[in-house]
């Protein structure tokens, strides 16, 4: 199996972004940024696509909502 990224990799590019995303726009910053075929992994889970990841953190509240989509803040990236 290829190597998993953490989903704070996503988180972080997110946070370095500095901008609000849909999962759309999302999924193809990660695509971009990762690789389409790339397989993400958390504290918890393992072997995620990228739709996999986003409802995955959108799930544990790791999004912050905003009128045009969601962001997230560096605050929401555990530290484990």
């Amino acid at each position: 199996m290829a190597e998993q990224i953490h989903g704070h990799e996503v988180m972080q590019m997110m946070v370095e972004a500095g901008k609000v995303f849909t999962k759309a726009t999302l999924r193809s910053a990660i695509a971009e940024r990762f690789g389409p075929d790339a397989r993400f992994y958390t504290c918890s889970a393992q072997n995620m696509s990228s739709d996999e990841l986003v409802a995955f953190l959108e799930a544990r509240d790791k999004f912050v909502q905003e009128d045009e989509g969601f962001r997230t803040e560096a605050e929401r990236i555990c530290q484990h």
